[in-house]
Formats: structure tokens, C-alpha cells, sequence
């Protein structure tokens, strides 16, 4: 049946706590009934970014409403995965309505943290209370010379201490032999990180170009450095839900009823999740059938077996999509700001370039350290390259990946996100059926 928030039937949810944890009612229910509907295909989708249920089944609602109509012979089921994430309220989303929040920033620049936002941060990391008051009242504040204690504050919130263990799937890399440093996110000096953010927020508001020449206050940074630790805890977090959590339901789907075709598609940090569902499939289970990621916000040399800049080390999923009885199809355009510049920037590790933003470092940067939303799978042999237009025009190969320049559409939002989230098109639908065969 469909639930009276989505726009298709039969329609389930699998929700997973930060442990990977399953809602034992909504997967049991999808293991009974997905026979019994008579699906054929099943297609689940992970959002990223994200505060609440209904922000996810939004996005569910919109991405799957043209699905029916463009395969109206396929037998098609649809499962939306709920996980805790969490996205800065000042973020807008093409095509959804403005939040109060973003309508409020354009009016007046105070509180720096609003409402919304705090309530987001206190429920993604419970138990930080105080932490989030503090951070949120030297936003405000601004004091001088506290910079290096607004890290040590956004370090707590996160959990992740410079010089200690790093948490399960803090990396996208796995070194076999290799040491590897901690991100500087989380071991740089915060003044000269906030600096850094505060130089590339104001040349993305500049449209690329230089911000003048008056040199960012480096509180302007601040807040963009609270934001990316905060998404590299939800970016580790995806990863642990998909493999300990969506990769075992998937399994356990093929056991019970093994007819039915499975088709995994993830947005930003949702395409992390489903690619290390991958990892969670248990031995010989052959039930996924494709993969799209939609501006996946994780490493490109994430599939790779062994990294252009280090040969001794392998990307963490490196032959992960041998597990996909299908090809992977990663989207990518480069109008993504969010992970054309502000990832490489939180992504590099401590021994990286130690250069202030400039075109070449950030170039380098986006080449060693860039996400494949920005710019596909990287390092993989045989990878296919097409655009949208191309892609849709078909077939599409039936096995490995294939990266899809998804500019066409993918193209609308502002700073300092951009094309993000602009992800909701009947083009992209298309392709989640071309990618499965379906219909």
C-alpha cells in the first residue's frame, strides 16, 4: 500500500539508528510483503543531507512520482532508507519550498546558528548541548583570538580528538602498509582551516572569482568549518549504516524472496551508504541488480584498487562493484560546489599541501582528495564515460562503472552548496531505470 506521504505503491521504509540498527517492524515488513506485491524490481533510495522523516520521504515523493509512468508495465516496489542525518538549514534545495530559515538569512545575517539548525545538531549528536551553545554563541560573538578553542569545541561535538584513534570508515582509503594521517579538519590549526573556508565561501559567493582585495575576516569560515566536520561525521556515519545495516537487509531479501531484482540508489552521503551496502552483502548473494549515485559525497578513488599518488594503498571499496549483478552508475557535474570545493578542502589529510586556497592547490586538491559527485569514479579501469543525453539514449553497459555527466540538469542552487541537492528530474529517474533494465 502507499503510504499517504509518498506517490507511489507499494511503498515501505527501512530505518536505521547510527549504529546501523534496523527498525525490526519496517524490515520485517518489507521481507513479508515484497513477494506478496508481486514486485519484480525493487528500487531503494538513501537520501544525504537530510533533518527529519519527512524531509526524506519528500525527497522520496518527488524523485519517485514520474517512476510509474516511464516503466507503466514494470512491477516495481519502492523502499525509501531513513538514517540519521542532518543538513544546515540555510541550505537551500532546488525545487522545494524555501525553508523559514533561508527566507530569514536573506532578510538579516544573525544568529549565525539558527533554531532549526541547533535542534539538527542537538539530535545528530546528542548529549552536546552545551557544546552546541557555545559554538553557536561565539558565531554570534565572534571574540578575538578564539578561533584554535572553536576547533577544540567543534572537535568535541564531533567526537573526533587530533592525535587519537580515528573513528570505523573515517577514511575512504585503506592503507596496507601505508600510516595514515588524520584529516586536517581535524589536526590543522582552526585559525589558518577557518581562514582557508572563509577565502573559498567568498569567491564561491563571487561567482569563482577573487572576493576584492580585502582579505575574509576568518570567523566568516567558522561556521563552514563546523558544518564539514559535522558532515564528515555524518559521511562516517553512512558508511556504518550501509554496511552494517542496509547491506544485511539486502541479503536477507534474497533469502526470502530471491525473484526480486534489487536496485540501490544514494544522494551525497547516501550514495556512500549504498555503495557500502556492498561490503554488508553477505557471500554469494547476486540480488543487486544496479547502483546509481547521485553527487556522491565520498572519495573518487573510493573504488579504485590502487591510488594514483600512493600505489601501496587501495580505495576502501576497491572491487566493490563485482558485488552488482549490473553496472554502478555515479553522476557527477560540476556545477556541485559543495564537492568541487569545500570537500577536497576537508577531505585532504594532514600531510597534504599546507598552501593557503589558490587555483593550483585547489586543483590539486580536487585531484587527490575529490569526490566523485564532482567529478566520477576515478582510477578504475575500463570506466565508461558518457553524458546525460548519451547515457539515456542507452544501453548502458552491463557491468562495471559509468560515470554520467549530469549537468544538463543537475545545475541550479546557490552558495555554498550549489548544484547539490538539485537532483529531483524525471532525466535521473530514467537513468535509475536504464542502469536496471527495467521496463
Amino acid at each position: 500500500m502507499a503510504d499517504p506521504g509518498t506517490s507511489v505503491a507499494p511503498y515501505w521504509e527501512l530505518t536505521f539508528d547510527a549504529d546501523g540498527d534496523p527498525d525490526g517492524a519496517e524490515r520485517d515488513r518489507l521481507l513479508a510483503e515484497a513477494t506478496g506485491h508481486g514486485v519484480r524490481d525493487l528500487i531503494v533510495f538513501a537520501h544525504g543531507w537530510n533533518n527529519d522523516r519527512s524531509g526524506a520521504t519528500a525527497l522520496y515523493r518527488h524523485f519517485f512520482a514520474p517512476v510509474p509512468g516511464l516503466a507503466p508495465k514494470a512491477r516495481l516496489g519502492y523502499a525509501g532508507v531513513i538514517w540519521p542525518s542532518m543538513r544546515f538549514c540555510d541550505e537551500p534545495i532546488p525545487d522545494f519550498p524555501k525553508s523559514v530559515v533561508a527566507a530569514e538569512a536573506e532578510e538579516s545575517p544573525a544568529p549565525a546558528l539558527d533554531k532549526d539548525t541547533r535542534r539538527a545538531l542537538l539530535e545528530t549528536f546528542p548529549g552536546r548541548a552545551t557544546v552546541v551553545d557555545q559554538l553557536a554563541r561565539m558565531l554570534d560573538q565572534r571574540p578575538a583570538g578564539a578561533l584554535e578553542e572553536f576547533g577544540r569545541l567543534v572537535r568535541l561535538l564531533v567526537e573526533v580528538l587530533p592525535g587519537g584513534p580515528q573513528p570505523l570508515y573515517a577514511a575512504d582509503t585503506v592503507a596496507e602498509g601505508v600510516p595514515q594521517s588524520e584529516p586536517v579538519l581535524f589536526s590543522g590549526e582552526a585559525t589558518r582551516l577557518c581562514e582557508e573556508f572563509a577565502g573559498a565561501v567568498a569567491s564561491l559567493r563571487e561567482g569563482g572569482s577573487a572576493a576584492g582585495f580585502t582579505l575574509p575576516n576568518p570567523w566568516d569560515g567558522a561556521k563552514e568549518l563546523l558544518r564539514q566536520a559535522t558532515y564528515y561525521a555524518m559521511k562516517r556515519r553512512a558508511g556504518i549504516v550501509g554496511e552494517r545495516g542496509l547491506g544485511p537487509v539486502v541479503g536477507q531479501l534474497a533469502q526470502v524472496a530471491p525473484g526480486v531484482r534489487v536496485h540501490l540508489v544514494g544522494h551525497s552521503f547516501g550514495a556512500r551508504l549504498v555503495s557500502f551496502a556492498l561490503r554488508g552483502l553477505p557471500d554469494g548473494v547476486r540480488t543487486v541488480k544496479s547502483v546509481t549515485l547521485l553527487q556522491g559525497a565520498f572519495s573518487h578513488y573510493a573504488f579504485a584498487a590502487r591510488l594514483p599518488q600512493d600505489p601501496q594503498a587501495s580505495g576502501v571499496l576497491h572491487g566493490r562493484q563485482d558485488r552488482i549483478d549490473g553496472p554502478l552508475v555515479c553522476c557527477y557535474s560540476h556545477f556541485d560546489e559543495a564537492l568541487g570545493t569545500l570537500y577536497p578542502l576537508a577531505s585532504r589529510m594532514a600531510d597534504d599541501c599546507e598552501s593557503a586556497l589558490g587555483a593550483d592547490v585547489a586543483r590539486l586538491l580536487g585531484e587527490r582528495w575529490g569526490a566523485m559527485g564532482h567529478d566520477g569514479v576515478q582510477a578504475v579501469p575500463g570506466t565508461g564515460l558518457l553524458d546525460l543525453a548519451a547515457a539515456l539514449r542507452g544501453p548502458l553497459a552491463a557491468s562495471g562503472c559509468v560515470n554520467v555527466d549530469a549537468a544538463a540538469v543537475v545545475n541550479r542552487g546557490g552558495p555554498p552548496t550549489g548544484a547539490h541537492s538539485d537532483i529531483v528530474h524525471p532525466e535521473l529517474a530514467r537513468l535509475v531505470l536504464a542502469a536496471g533494465r527495467i521496463g
